[in-house]
């Protein structure tokens, strides 16, 4: 005879009757009358051509190859309600790399907003200099300087230019006048980050630093040790911005507009779950960057 595979819901019921040792027990459980649990017990058993219970005058006990079969059930059905539960949270749950400067100059300022208009919305946040691997990280959006990705699996948004500008503390005791040249700064204090803007700047013009630069590898240390006083930085105007409104940071000139890249904003060109809380947190992205 062809064992037929049972139904979950069947599954289900002798997994209640399994750990209650008693059909009446398990029908109350499951909400259901104590006839139709028996009766799906004797369609399981009919369907796999075994004996799951010996009947005894009060409740029920396993057979042996009832006990083994629900120990298998019993982490199956656990499997299927830990992965239902993941996809129903997962819902509303989103995590998104973002690059270090940007998660603490500009992400970590304005989610609190994000936040307080979605409060149904989890955003968890890894911050990282690594791509994305949208696979095996379980990353649902990235947001990313460069050029446009160009995997054909990724949609990805332009989300702002990299607009370079100059920037200072307040503190600094020398400014360049409105018609100070950028040969003016060879003779300043400078800062850059890991993309050497400063270097690739003065070369440009054929010009070199009077004096060594001090260097660090992210941009959101370089705005910090600018806002100490240390020197001029130049940096992307989308991560300075919230230090120049606030007044830790002059913006004395803007210098480049490097049109070849940009900050995007990239996922995968899917439809998840949790597609509701992503489109969410992109539009919001877009509508913060162009605020």
């Amino acid at each position: 005879m062809m064992m037929r595979n049972p139904r979950l819901n069947a599954l289900r019921v002798f997994d209640a009757a399994a750990r209650h040792l008693n059909f009446g027990f398990a029908a109350d459980e499951l909400n259901v009358t104590q006839g139709a649990v028996a009766q799906s017990i004797r369609g399981l058993e009919a369907d796999l051509g075994v004996r799951l219970f010996r009947r005894l005058p009060r409740g029920v006990a396993l057979t042996d190859v009832g006990l083994r079969y629900h120990d298998g059930v019993a982490r199956g059905l656990a499997t299927i309600d830990r992965a239902t539960e993941e996809l129903r949270t997962g819902a509303n749950s989103i995590t998104v790399s973002v690059p270090p400067s940007f998660a603490s100059k500009w992400l970590v300022r304005k989610l609190p907003y994000f936040l307080e208009a979605n409060p149904d919305i989890e955003v968890h946040t890894v911050a990282t200099e690594a791509v994305a691997d949208f696979y095996s990280q379980s990353v649902d959006l990235a947001v990313r300087q460069g050029a446009k990705p160009a995997s054909g699996e990724l949609v990805a948004t332009a989300l702002a230019p990299v607009e370079l500008v100059i920037v200072c503390g307040p503190s600094v005791s020398q400014m360049p006048d409105a018609n100070a040249g950028i040969d003016w700064f060879t003779d300043q204090p400078l800062i850059q980050d890991g993309h050497a803007y400063w270097s690739k700047l003065l070369a440009d013009q054929g010009l070199e630093p009077n004096h060594q630069a001090l260097s660090f590898n992210q941009t959101a240390l370089a705005i910090d040790a600018a806002i100490s006083g240390q020197g001029f930085a130049v940096v992307p105007k989308l991560i300075a911005q919230e230090d120049v409104v606030s007044g830790r940071l002059i913006a004395v000139r803007a210098v480049a507009r490097e049109d070849a890249i940009g900050f995007w904003v990239v996922h995968l060109d899917n439809d998840p779950p949790n597609r509701h809380a992503r489109s969410s947190f992109v539009q919001w992205l877009l509508k913060e960057a162009h605020s």
